[in-house]
């Protein structure tokens, strides 16, 4: 995801949920956490009723959609991460009210809640393993501050709606917590789905230039997946893939440190938000 840190030229005392020295802040300050961003969303899609209640809900296969939802999701973890205490609230509140707003069906028929701890938790543990393993892959992030990272991150578990004594808070109980629900995950057919649009992504006509990014990083992404996951998509689980995807995030983590960061974040960022505000003719724009 597109995390942008506050800069120098504005000091703050109110820091947020974790601020300066918090190893959240270095590490999501990085370029190539872009790539933990798409990652997440392919391990997150291997839940059946996230994946359903998502697909369900978002409009996900309608072009522009898709995009939207993940301009609209970059917001909110830059704020969570980035912002004050009261815009970490704000956005809170607005992300929990969509979410106890929303249900879901099963092929089975049954209704579920969109907020339902199960799920809550599987969409964080998904997000923040992804930060996690590309951190230490691409950064050399050591083990110490890796379960520092997943215990700080306990405090954005709870922004939307969980109990942060519930949730993982260092990397083998993040493990754990993966070896206990392996079993009653699997990729579905919108999942599947997900993944094959991926590769050709429907971006606004005002950001056709990331159409020829996007599908590089997604490669990437999904390459960087755990063997038992990108086996669930019908992918070879081989060590040599594993390999080759930790050697590609070296290089990319060595060459985005080389590049000014405005070139980096502002230009996609603003036009991305530019894109939300003032949609095309006929399409209307998404509330904030």
């Amino acid at each position: 995801m597109t995390v942008t840190a506050p800069g120098p030229e504005t000091p703050r005392t109110d820091h947020g949920l974790y601020g300066p020295g918090s190893v959240t802040w270095r590490i999501m300050g990085e370029p190539v956490i872009w790539v933990a961003g798409f990652r997440a969303l392919y391990l997150q899609a291997l839940h059946p009723r996230v994946m359903r209640g998502t697909w369900q809900n978002t409009s996900f296969a309608k072009p522009g959609e898709a995009w939207g939802r993940f301009v609209r999701t970059t917001q909110f973890v830059s704020y969570r991460t980035y912002g004050t205490m009261a815009q970490v609230d704000r956005a809170g509140r607005r992300v929990r009210k969509i979410h106890a707003s929303l249900t879901g069906t099963d092929t089975d028929g049954n209704q579920f809640r969109l907020d339902e701890p199960e799920l809550l938790l599987w969409v964080h543990c998904g997000e923040i393993a992804s930060y996690a393993d590309i951190a230490r892959r691409s950064m050399g992030v050591s083990a110490r501050d890796l379960d520092a990272f997943v215990d700080e991150q306990r405090r954005s578990a709870a922004v939307v709606g969980l109990d942060p004594a519930t949730v993982p808070a260092s990397m083998a109980e993040l493990d754990a917590y993966y070896q206990e629900i392996r079993p009653r995950i699997y990729a579905c057919p919108e999942a599947k789905q997900a993944l094959r649009k991926s590769c050709n992504p429907d971006v606004p006509a005002q950001l056709l230039a990331l159409k020829l990014m996007v599908p590089p990083l997604n490669t990437l992404a999904f390459a960087s997946l755990p063997r038992w996951a990108r086996k669930m998509y019908g992918a070879p689980g081989s060590p040599l893939t594993d390999v080759a995807a930790t050697a590609a995030l070296r290089m990319a983590h060595v060459s985005t440190t080389r590049i000014p960061r405005q070139l980096l974040y502002l230009p996609a960022t603003r036009a991305a938000l530019r894109a939300q505000r003032n949609p095309a003719p006929g399409r209307p724009a998404k509330p904030d």
